[in-house]
């Protein structure tokens, strides 16, 4: 489990928190904490969404028809899953491409402070060869 001190500042993930979950979408449809649970696990627990942020960032993406949800209790469980909508996916390749462009400059600034930065930017230009 991460410490707090492991955890990223709040300023630094203000407006990556919607790429995050786009991102996820993208994958597959998702009921909420499976959501939470994704982001926490690919983070290694450096980012942990809170039922308080996670449902207001959802309901926000569905009003700007981002996403989409429906209930389902085929689980026996009523869930509501969400799902990608084709403006979701502009939206996410738009900031994907905008992130990947700051992460990239960020790697260029801090180049020599610490060894991650210049994993970080190898593979940055690994996942651009790919796409």
């Amino acid at each position: 489990m991460a410490k707090k001190t492991d955890k990223f500042e709040s300023d630094l993930l203000r407006g990556s928190l919607d790429l995050m979950v786009l991102a996820i979408l993208d994958q597959e449809d998702q009921y909420g904490y499976l959501i939470q649970k994704q982001i926490r696990e690919a983070t290694e627990g450096k980012v942990t969404m809170g039922a308080g942020t996670m449902y207001p960032l959802l309901h926000r993406l569905e009003g700007d028809k981002l996403i989409r949800s429906r209930w389902d209790d085929s689980s026996g469980r009523k869930r509501k899953w969400y799902s990608l909508t084709a403006a979701g996916k502009k939206r996410l390749a738009q900031r994907a491409s905008q992130w990947n462009q700051y992460a990239e400059c960020m790697a260029q600034l801090m180049q020599g402070w610490f060894e991650p930065v210049a994993s970080a930017k190898k593979q940055i230009r690994l996942n651009k060869k790919t796409t």
